[in-house]
């Protein structure tokens, strides 16, 4: 008697199930992506003389564990912080070359000499929560454009956040190059000087 061949099975369509399994997983896997704010460093100067900065010209705002704003050795909320700022960069105490003929402030000879030379110095405990850290950065980047859009104004009759929509806005008719001069003597004269720390 003849032995019988054992069936074969038939695997052709092995290959379009796992293909449709891996389909599946790829669809409904999420993958974690960490997020955060995009931050443009300043370029590395290498120079050899250091830095002289006045401690009048450091505006020092620390946030505890706690979500709590110290201020210039200070309690304040978060709803004073940037008026505070804004006082604080636009004094203009200085007095000679350091000294500002456009600021607007108290011109205390304790305060800051001119925006130029002002500091504001960010520091965080490592306690402390994402959302009040980006809370306070919010304030402090607003008191730059609150005294850039009040100078732009004075200057040109527009605020300075429509001229960077001018600028960027590929359809606005007029001199992209007259637009930038003015948009930089903007940035010259209120530059955004923002150091930020995390305490151990």
């Amino acid at each position: 008697m003849a032995k019988r061949s054992a069936p074969e099975v038939n695997a052709g369509s092995m290959a379009d199930i796992a293909f449709l399994l891996l389909i599946f997983f790829l669809v409904t896997t999420t993958i974690e992506t960490d997020t955060g704010l995009n931050r443009k460093l300043p370029p590395i100067e290498e120079s050899d003389e250091d830095v002289i900065i006045k401690q009048k010209n450091i505006f020092t705002v620390l946030i505890n564990g706690k979500d709590q704003l110290l201020v210039e050795d200070e309690l304040m909320d978060l709803k004073d912080l940037r008026k505070a700022a804004v006082e604080f960069l636009d004094n203009g105490g200085g007095t000679g070359e350091d000294g500002c003929d456009y600021c607007k402030g108290k011109r205390d000879p304790k305060s800051s000499d001119n925006p130029d030379k002002a500091i504001i110095s960010l520091k965080n405990e490592r306690e402390t929560t994402y959302k009040t850290y980006i809370s306070v950065q919010n304030e402090l980047v607003a008191a730059y454009n609150e005294l850039r859009n009040r100078r732009a104004q004075e200057l040109y009759g527009i605020s300075f956040l429509q001229m960077q929509a001018n600028y960027d806005d590929v359809n606005w008719v007029g001199s992209k190059d007259k637009l930038k001069e003015k948009i930089e003597k903007i940035k010259l004269e209120y530059p955004q000087k923002l150091s930020e720390v995390q305490q151990k």
